[in-house]
């Protein structure tokens, strides 16, 4: 039974920075993605950035050079460290669980869901 519990969230000005975690459990797939998307107010989902049991990392292109996804087995625990947040990154935001590494950027792919910590920039 996979378990996703997010954290980190907060309010912060533009050009500040903010770490999200997210507590996992149950994630014994032996070929896995996870990863950060996010969902503003009226808009879709969107991803931000996963990270593959093969090491390989993504990014969307909002989040590029800006933001860092990492992942601590020993801890169970994946991260996502933003740092020259802006306005528009204003969103919930929401870790997830997939078993399908060769669609890690499609949030349809993924089947478990954190229950999101809200990111709020302003």
């Amino acid at each position: 039974h996979v378990q996703l519990v997010e954290s980190g969230g907060g309010s912060v000005q533009a050009g500040e920075s903010l770490r999200l975690s997210c507590g996992y459990s149950g994630v014994t797939f032996s070929s896995w993605c996870m990863g950060w998307f996010r969902q503003a107010p009226g808009k879709e989902r969107e991803g931000v950035a996963a990270i593959g049991s093969d090491g390989s990392t993504s990014y969307a292109d909002s989040a590029e050079g800006r933001f860092n996804i990492s992942k601590h087995n020993a801890k169970n625990t994946l991260f996502l460290q933003m740092n020259s947040l802006k306005p528009e990154d204003t969103a919930m935001y929401y870790c997830a669980s997939s078993q399908a590494l060769a669609a890690c950027d499609n949030p349809l792919a993924y089947p478990y869901w954190g229950q999101g910590t809200q990111v709020t920039v302003s």
